[in-house]
């Protein structure tokens, strides 16, 4: 039998960072030693290439404050090139204009197509630009959405907020980690050396984009009020820099196993963002055995609780500070290794991608013809 082949199509993927990214990159790895599958992404570049089974990209522009993202312009071509590929079913990553690629090339070509909620656009706009921007936004999903066969959440809390919008052929599918190299023996002392810090210093780490979701500002207020004794490493952006004398700012690390080494060699990842629509560093930091303090909001409470970490309350400095001094008070490596047990329970990448390949097959299989929202649930 001829392999079955899927496209992942999304504008959020850049070569240097990115939760998707690494979502995409597992997920090609696992499926090459799938026989019944092929598995190839169509996603931006510098230049455009299409190899079938492999990564095709298509050229586009960098986008101006986004660290090596790019922006094909082109909708036309995007269609050309994913028809051209010739898929049996398709995944599309975002809700721009690959996405209605993807629907219109499946519609063409009579196939499935899938679509993966990352991020709450509406909430995300909303909270730059307003209310009715929200729920222009809100109106936009539930219409592109509408037109797909299934719709993967990656949380309970993207499930409930996509179900709200009126998006009734949802399917909860988490991320995973690849538990080999995410490993609590990436742990070593060398951060502190390069850090010029000594044994005593209580090592924070952060890793993500700048944005203003992710409110740093918040982390940074908070690690000013610890003082010295406290050392927070950003890891992100393009260049190194101290901006404070208990903060240092890393680049981010393209090398899974050197961003692994970071995880795991600090005393616990810190992450005041309020928007997590997943957290996968969160699990990535977890994987490596380390515990986790958080803002209690977005999704991050489905990973994290007493057992494996601490959470504050959202937007609140004070409250992240406390919660980072109280997780000195406990065993931490008592937590870090309730954190990785969980990992290993419940999300590795086997684990979640053969989830979804179910779901796949049940597509493939034309199940969601008649009751897409029982099917597609018992099938994930």
């Amino acid at each position: 039998m001829n392999p079955r082949h899927l496209v992942d199509t999304t504008v959020f993927y850049s070569p240097t960072s990115g939760g998707v990214r690494r979502y995409l990159a597992a997920k090609h790895t696992w499926l090459a030693a799938q026989p019944e599958w092929q598995h190839t992404l169509l996603v931006p570049g510098a230049v455009q290439r299409i190899e079938r089974g492999g990564v095709s990209t298509l050229a586009g522009l960098p986008v101006p404050g986004a660290f090596n993202y790019r922006l094909p312009l082109n909708p036309r071509l995007w269609s050309r090139q994913l028809d051209a590929l010739a898929p049996d079913i398709i995944e599309a990553g975002d809700a721009f204009h690959p996405a209605w690629a993807a629907w219109q090339v499946a519609r063409r070509r009579a196939i499935p197509c899938a679509a993966f909620c990352h991020s709450d656009l509406p909430r995300i706009v909303g909270r730059r630009f307003g209310g009715l921007t929200e729920r222009l936004f809100s109106r936009y999903l539930r219409e592109l959405y509408g037109r797909f066969d299934v719709v993967f959440a990656p949380s309970r809390l993207m499930f409930d907020r996509l179900d709200s919008l009126g998006i009734r052929h949802v399917v909860r599918q988490p991320l995973g980690v690849d538990t080999q190299v995410f490993h609590p023996y990436r742990r070593g002392s060398w951060l502190r050396r390069r850090l010029g810090l000594g044994n005593a210093t209580r090592v924070l780490v952060y890793a993500g984009r700048f944005t203003g979701e992710k409110n740093l500002s918040v982390l940074l207020r908070a690690v000013a009020r610890l003082g010295r004794l406290y050392h927070l490493v950003l890891i992100g952006g393009g260049r190194a820099a101290r901006p404070a004398p208990n903060v240092t700012r890393v680049p981010y690390r393209r090398d899974s196993i050197e961003l692994a080494c970071w995880l795991a060699s600090a005393d616990a990842l810190v992450h005041a963002g309020t928007l997590e629509t997943f957290g996968l560093v969160v699990l990535e930091a977890m994987a490596c055995g380390r515990p986790v303090v958080a803002a209690r909001a977005g999704a991050i409470p489905e990973l994290v609780d007493e057992r494996c970490g601490l959470l504050s309350e959202p937007g609140d400095p004070d409250s992240l500070a406390d919660a980072i001094a109280a997780l000195y008070e406990r065993d931490i490596e008592a937590l870090g290794g309730e954190a990785r047990a969980r990992v290993l329970r419940h999300f590795t990448w086997s684990h979640v991608l053969e989830r979804q390949l179910r779901v796949y097959r049940a597509l493939l299989a034309g199940e969601s013809s008649a009751a897409p929202e029982r099917q597609l649930a018992r099938a994930g």
